[in-house]
């Protein structure tokens, strides 16, 4: 049996079904009614969390408007307005983004770091990203001024978020990463483009995995603002680490086996774990 959201203890009677049909609890300590539901991440939303998940996927993995979502929604009977699919990203992209994060798989140590330039009504925001060898994404992090406050914080952010020093750090020739380097990660090699041409030492890795973002990003008004920007870029990233095989989908899909998968069943699996990981969302305590 569940037990109370508020304080913890079992419960120990029955109170009827809710108006969806669900077994309702009474908690006798604090004298609160909850279900099994009820720590869900999706728990007082109006619409379940199959279309929740359905619009937030829809607006991550392809091109479209909000509004452009909640067309298609309508056509299946669900009436949203695109101010409430905007909500829906917000909120559950980056709870998406953390939990998937548990089915990585295992991070290279040898970073390219490079940052994007991102323009909304004449104003720069800078975005920060870093792939390994293997060109999975190891973090995002969007800031209003391209400084060295700002290389710091990425570094900062990347080292704790997977608890992972690099050997080798590659970034062109920006003044602001020989300092953040040295600073955040002082046991990696930095290796800047600029002063090191002539042994083959290119970003094209990391430069090459903007055009996702880029392509994303090029029929829309860009990012509003920093917050709402980065929350977006996490769970924009962590569809594209799905999509990409980054994630280990055999781990949240039974039978699935990516080595004979069909892109249509990728596609398929992509969608299941989709609901897994919503499954497992809760309540921030």
């Amino acid at each position: 049996m569940p037990t109370c959201l508020i304080c913890r203890q079992p419960p120990t009677k029955r109170d009827g079904y809710d108006r969806c049909g669900r077994q309702r609890y009474t908690c006798r300590r604090c004298r609160r009614d909850f279900t099994q539901l009820s720590s869900s991440a999706f728990s007082g939303y109006r619409w379940p969390a199959e279309v929740i998940l359905a619009a937030t996927r829809w607006y991550l993995r392809y091109p479209l408007s909000a509004r452009q979502v909640a067309e298609l929604l309508a056509e299946r009977g669900v009436d949203v307005s695109a101010r409430t699919v905007l909500t829906w990203v917000q909120t559950f992209g980056p709870l998406l983004a953390k939990e998937s994060h548990r089915y990585r798989r295992r991070l290279g140590r040898r970073w390219y770091v490079d940052e994007l330039f991102l323009c909304r009504g004449g104003k720069k925001h800078y975005l920060y990203r870093a792939v390994d060898q293997r060109g999975q994404v190891v973090d995002v992090l969007l800031r209003e001024r391209r400084d060295l406050a700002s290389a710091e914080a990425f570094f900062r952010r990347a080292v704790k978020r997977w608890v992972l020093e690099p050997d080798q750090v590659v970034s062109d020739h920006h003044q602001p990463y020989v300092k953040a380097v040295k600073e955040s990660c002082p046991g990696a090699t930095h290796i800047r483009t600029g002063v090191h041409r002539r042994w083959g030492e290119t970003t094209k890795s990391i430069e090459r995995s903007h055009v996702a973002i880029r392509d994303r990003l090029r029929g829309s008004r860009g990012l509003k603002s920093v917050t709402a920007g980065q929350r977006f870029l996490e769970g924009f990233e962590a569809m594209q680490a799905l999509s990409r095989g980054h994630v280990r989908l055999s781990q949240l899909v039974p039978g699935y086996r990516p080595a004979l998968a069909t892109h249509q069943q990728r596609v398929r699996a992509v969608v299941a774990a989709m609901h897994v990981l919503g499954a497992r969302l809760t309540k921030a305590a």
